[in-house]
């Protein structure tokens, strides 16, 4: 685990209305980021890139810098996924992110959830192709990830679909939360990384799994530490309906 962050902090680009009031309402709702906490992984974009040897590192130093937008930051890590010249076709991407291994404890503790009437949802800036079969996996109720486009005969096109901005999750939560009308006092958020924080913000309550570093632990009411999601059920008991 890194001691700090390395990152340009997302808050230069939120501001203090964007927290949510602290409160001991019962959840009813659960956000979760995907790679780290519903997958055992760093980033399903990376697991890409490992395969075919290539980075993004650039990317996302340019992208949180504000020098490009989401979309673009897209658009670049696609570039790279190429074979004998050409952009690779979607199956081939559904073949790498069938190697990464799901969380554990992951089913149970979804279960645990539904047992008791909650709402569960994916928010991830990662790909909607592992978000999807992730969801159908451990039956989560939502889906909010990214995807890619592709053409007729299911070749990348070379752009990206944007539904949650990297340094914005929050503002899917908060959408959901709108449709369901679940107040924000009564959600809460699990993830791992400073990209999670703005959820954490967001939500009654913040949930920091095996966290990559002090920013996270710091920005979380509750810190659970180890790669198995059914710690979290002890600590959220006293919080459910």
């Amino acid at each position: 685990m890194k001691s700090a962050c390395p990152y340009p902090c997302y808050r230069t680009h939120t501001s203090p209305e964007d927290i949510c009031v602290k409160t001991t309402e019962k959840i009813s709702l659960i956000f979760f980021d995907m790679d780290g906490v519903l997958t055992d992984t760093y980033s399903s974009w990376r697991h890409i890139h490992d395969y075919f040897g290539t980075s993004n590192e650039r990317s996302v130093d340019a992208s949180l810098k504000g020098q490009i937008d989401d979309l673009e930051f897209m658009r670049r890590d696609v570039s790279l996924w190429t074979e004998n010249g050409q952009l690779i076709k979607e199956d081939i991407i559904h073949n790498i992110l069938n190697d990464i291994p799901l969380m554990k404890g992951g089913k149970e503790f979804v279960n645990f959830l539904h047992r008791h009437n909650m709402k569960t949802a994916i928010v991830s800036a990662g790909l909607d192709i592992l978000a999807k079969k992730v969801a159908k996996k451990f039956d989560i109720d939502y889906v909010f990830a990214n995807g890619v486009k592709t053409d007729i005969e299911g070749r990348l096109t070379g752009e990206g679909i944007l539904q949650v901005l990297l340094i914005h999750k929050d503002k899917v939560v908060r959408q959901l939360s709108e449709k369901l009308k679940i107040p924000l006092e009564k959600c809460a958020a699990v993830g791992n990384s400073c990209f999670d924080v703005p959820m954490f913000e967001a939500c009654g309550i913040g949930i920091a799994f095996n966290p990559e570093d002090d920013c996270v632990r710091k920005s979380a009411d509750i810190i659970i530490e180890g790669k198995d999601l059914r710690k979290i059920i002890p600590a959220i008991r006293h919080c459910i309906q």
